[in-house]
Order: C-alpha cells, then structure tokens, then sequence
C-alpha cells in the first residue's frame, strides 16, 4: 500500500504533462483529463487514508523511499516520502477539495479558449502542493514550495490579456520570493548545525543546537510562512491575486498555497517549542493578521477580495494557535481543514454570482439574488454560517477552539490573545454580514455594463452546484465530527502533541462569549447594510475606511520602506558602478592607449632614426657613468 505514496503526486503530475505538452489534440476532453487525474489522485488518499486507520498510532506513520536525488560527501539528499497523520490531513484536503473545484471549473471555464492549459496548471498545483506536504525533508519540501509558487504565478495571471492580472502574478511572485529566502537559508542553518535537512534527523537532535540558532531558524521558518500564507507584513499579494480566474482563487484559498505556512510551522513543532522567542513571534504575527485581514474585510465592495481579506485573517487564526504549541497546534490545523471546506465553498459561490451576474464583482450592483440563484443563496449561506461561527456548523466548533487556547495562554498574554480572537470574531460576522446582505438581500441594483447589456441573473449549471452543495455539507458537518469524542485531537496528537494549557474561563463561557460577540458583529452589520438601502457609491467614510479600501495602505508602505530606498540604492549602485568603476577603467585604457600612440611616433621605421636614437642612449649612458665616477 506504501507504493501509492508516489502516485499520489504521480496522477496530477502526469496529467500536468499531457495537457500542457500534449498539443490541442488534448482540447476536447483536457478539462475532464485534469479532473480525472486530480479524482485518481483522491481515490489513491482515501484508500491509503484506509489503511492508516486499520494500522495501530504507533505504526501509522510511514516513510517510502524513492531514490537518492544528491549524494555528495556528507550531503545526502533523497526523494522520499513520509505520511503520518498530519501530512494525511492534508493530502485529503487538497485532492478532495482540489477535485470539487476542477470539476466547478468544468462549467466555470466552458468558454475559455485556452481552458485545457488552465486544467494542466490546477494540476500542477496540487502535484506541487503534494510534493510539499509528503516530503520527509525540508530540501525537498523546498521543491514543492517553489513548485506552489510557480503554479500560483501561472493561474493569477492566467488571463494575462488583462494587464491588471499580469501585475498581480509579479506581484504575488516577488512577494513570495522574499519569504522564500527565509526557507532556503533556514534549511542552510539545519544542515550546517544539525549535518542534515530530515526531518528525523533535525527534531531528534533540536535540543542539542543553541537558543541562539533555533531561534534564528524559527524566524526564518515563519518568514517563509508570511509569505506563502498571506502574513504580515508579507500579504500585500493576496488581494490582487483575485484577477485571477475564481476557481482559482478558491484554490489557493481554501486547499492549497495559503495553507503551507500553517503546515511549515506545524510540521516543525519540535523546534518552535525549544525557540519561545520565535514561537511569540508567530502568536504576534497571527494576532496582528488576524486582525488586519479582517478590517479589510470590512471596506471591499468587490465580492472576491472581501473574501480574500476574509481568508488573510482566518489564516491569522491559525497561525496564532499554531504559536501557542501543544495547546493550538491540533485547533490550527482543525480550523485548517473546516475553512477549507467552507472558503471554498463562499469563493465558489462567488464564482456562481459573478457567472450570473455578467462578471460584476461589485456588490453593490447586486441585490436580491437569493430569488433568482436559490442553490447558490443556500450554499453561500451555510458557509456564511461556519465562517462567523453560528453554534452547529463547522467553524463554530473550530474557532472555539483556538479561542479557548488562546485564553489557556494563561496569564496576561492568555487575557490579550482571547481578546484579540473574539474581536476578529465579532468583526468576521460584521463583514460577512454585509456581504449576504449587499448580496442576496435588499432590492436589485443592478447596472448595464461597458456595453450596455444587463444582467439576467440565474442559477449555475450542474457542474458548478454540485461541488457548492458538497462542501456545503463539509462547512456544516466536518467540525461537529471533528469534536465528536475528540477524534480529531487524538488523530493528530501524535505527531503535534497536545496540552491543555491553563485557561481562567471555563469552555461554556468562551462559548457564551464568542456567540454574544458574533451576534453583536452580525446585528450592527445588519443596522449599518440591512435597515436602509445600500448606495451605488460608497460614501467618503473614516480615515480607518478610506484606509482600510486600500488595503490598509500596505502597498504604500511597501513603497515607503522598501521600493523607494530599494530603487535609490539601485541608482547608486548604477551611478558608481558607469562612473566609478567603469570610469577607472576606461581612463586606465585611455591613459595607456594615449601613452602608446605617442610611444607609436617613435616607431617610423628609418634606420637613420634608431641609429641616432642609439648614439643618444650612448651619450647619456657615459655621461651617468662619468659623472658617477667623479661623485
């Protein structure tokens, strides 16, 4: 049963290969190719799912060797696997997540010319983010982080007709590079100290390294994590990569790319825990994300990004218990998994509106649409519900959770962190809020477009409402399985570890305290959006809305700090380098080039000339030697 390890990375990989090198013979059935190979690669995760469960904790984990990929001294780097119950966790969500969205797409792109290229790059994607989650080192966990960010690069930009979706691939794929460099050198700091990059090797042996470099390499580790999983102060990328084509988006959303950071920092549990200082760091960034991402959220008209500020702060929730260690490892990646289920399921619905909708993602040309797309209205609305944690579905049970470790902190640190958690609770309902409301609610306001049709709303095809209404289900039923007699705390504790920690609030207040909070964010949501029509034009609103519109300024920022200096140093650099270095050298070869033009007069070729240039040298040869003499 091990031998499907590879295969598991293997079906998607292949069919990545056909569609992309296969030529248009491929066009008629590529989409259903891409999906077949992404549902083959699912079929593969649940049988060896299957086989985890009939094997005692003990002996659920395994390794599969594939071969030696570099050999050099002691540099030893393989291609090998390691499948244990967290990297199960993911390869579940991805393929399982991953086919309902190739199979939406298979409606969502029908028009698209180029539809078989964009099946291979989903594809890639999730062959990628396999590679990362199987690897059983951080070299080759690297490969696959680097193959994540390729395909995310290839998919934001897919239609890159459009200009504003050419720079939000750049974008997304500069940001990343920089927490990118965070990895590459934390692997280098592993080998260097621990003489490998396993992770066998490196857990087992942590707690022989300093404070000083464990540190070192936790914050590194969590630079890498900013990036890929939209942190500050590396998120600036998430919101534009909304130029993308939706399935997209809820790809990156909701299985794949944004998730990594969550699984680099969890996977190395054995080294946050041993760094207390990197391991605050995490907390403070989750907390602030959490926070930031939200706020956003609350300014965006258009549909998508309100969603993708939505997903910067629930990823914050994450991060944050994952800063916890043993108290919030198991709820971070529990919340992982019932996001997942239904931020896939809102972006799809997203995708759903904007298909009958003419691809108008404003929200205030909506209004009404519940009449007129009913299965996308229920849909929507039972992830609404697990997003803003509504005792029963999924993220209710998730989140509560992370707030409860987050008071079991204890202390002051406990007391700030379970504030935090239930304000982003309480703010999470008000923008969600104003999104079904701007969105199914009210009176229609909608417009022509650029020319002059206007929209027919009506329902999706089958393709694309039926994974809605299957991760429908997941967004209500996957979190009340999950806490059914602790299963999930007890499937993944083995490999995180688990605490109780020591929380001055019984789990019954908490809960009471993250109802009485989303009730209060939904009800003023509902004042603000729901009592009084919504206008055409946003109003002018507070300095923290103008702000919040642009994405709390974050680009300029980036500006401020690091393209202007970065863009003055470059000049400097520039001018040293045409003036300074070239100027040296190119005055040293005009010296010497004029020097060897007045030396070249002497050279006339007359016999006459040497002779006489000899008698001369002879003159003033004697003349020294007598004129030494007679000192």
């Amino acid at each position: 049963m091990n031998s499907l390890i590879p295969l598991l990375i293997a079906a998607p990989l292949v069919g990545a290969a056909l569609l992309l090198l296969g030529g248009r013979a491929l066009d008629r059935f590529g989409h259903w190719l891409g999906t077949f190979a992404s549902l083959l690669s699912f079929v593969f995760a649940l049988l060896l799912f299957s086989s985890m469960l009939g094997r005692s904790v003990d002996q659920r984990p395994v390794r599969e060797h594939l071969f030696s990929w570099i050999s050099v001294g002691t540099f030893q780097a393989d291609v090998s696997f390691q499948l244990d119950q967290l990297s199960m966790t993911f390869v579940l969500l991805i393929t399982g997540v991953g086919t309902l969205i190739h199979v939406y797409s298979v409606g969502y792109m029908a028009h698209d010319e180029r539809r078989r290229r964009f099946f291979g790059y989903l594809n890639l994607f999730l062959a990628a983010m396999l590679l990362l989650v199987l690897a059983d080192n951080y070299l080759l966990l690297y490969v696959g982080w680097e193959g994540v960010g390729l395909a995310s690069y290839l998919l934001i930009g897919f239609w890159q007709h459009k200009p504003a979706a050419a720079t939000a691939a750049k974008k997304a794929f500069i940001v990343n590079r920089v927490g990118d460099m965070g990895l590459s050198i934390a692997i280098m700091l592993m080998f260097t100290q621990f003489g490998s990059f396993a992770f066998g090797p490196v857990f087992a042996t942590a707690h022989q390294a300093s404070q000083g470099r464990l540190t070192a390499i936790g914050l590194l580790l969590l630079l890498a994590a900013c990036g890929k999983s939209a942190q500050v102060p590396l998120q600036s990328w998430l919101g534009d990569a909304m130029e993308g084509p939706t399935p997209v988006s809820a790809l990156i959303h909701a299985a794949t790319m944004v998730t990594a950071g969550v699984y680099l920092i969890t996977r190395s549990n054995a080294i946050f825990d041993l760094a207390p200082t990197a391991q605050l760091a995490v907390v403070c960034v989750g907390a602030v994300t959490l926070i930031f991402g939200a706020i956003v959220g609350c300014a965006k008209d258009d549909i998508k990004k309100a969603l993708a500020g939505s997903t910067m702060s629930q990823i914050g929730y994450m991060i944050l218990a994952a800063g916890l260690g043993p108290i919030g490892y198991v709820f971070a990646i529990m919340h992982l998994v019932t996001h997942g289920f239904f931020k896939a399921g809102l972006f799809l619905g997203a995708g759903s509106v904007m298909h009958g909708m003419n691809d108008e993602v404003n929200m205030r040309h909506y209004g009404g649409l519940r009449k007129y797309m009913p299965i996308t209205y229920v849909t929507f609305g039972l992830g609404y519900l697990a997003i803003i944690g509504f005792p029963g579905p999924s993220g209710f049970w998730s989140k509560d959770r992370i707030i409860e470790a987050a008071f079991a902190k204890g202390g002051t640190e406990g007391w700030i962190l379970g504030a935090v958690t239930l304000i982003g609770a309480a703010v999470t309902a008000f923008y969600m809020t104003r999104v079904m409301i701007m969105t199914f609610f009210g009176e229609k306001r909608w417009q022509p477009d650029a020319e002059g049709h206007e929209p027919h709303p009506h329902e999706s095809p089958k393709s694309m409402t039926v994974p809605m209404i299957l991760l429908a289900f997941g967004s209500v039923f996957a979190g009340g399985l999950f806490v059914l007699n602790n299963n999930f705390q007890h499937w993944l504790e083995p490999v995180t570890g688990f605490s109780e920690g020591n929380s001055p609030l019984s789990s019954g207040v908490v809960m009471a305290l993250s109802i009485a909070c989303m009730l209060a964010g939904a009800g003023l949501a509902y004042v603000v959006y729901g009592r009084s029509p919504v206008p055409a034009v946003p109003p002018v609103g507070s300095a923290l809305t103008r702000a919040a519109r642009r994405d709390l300024l974050q680009d300029d920022f980036n500006h401020a700090v690091l393209v202007r200096p970065g863009s003055a140093l470059t000049a400097a650099l520039v001018f040293f380098d045409s003036k300074g270095l070239d100027g040296f050298v190119n005055g040293l070869a005009a010296s010497i080039g004029g020097i060897s033009g007045r030396l070249r007069r002497v050279q006339n070729g007359y016999v006459r000339s040497y002779a006489l240039s000899m008698f001369g040298g002879t003159l003033v040869l004697v003349a020294t030697t007598l004129l030494m003499r007679s000192v």
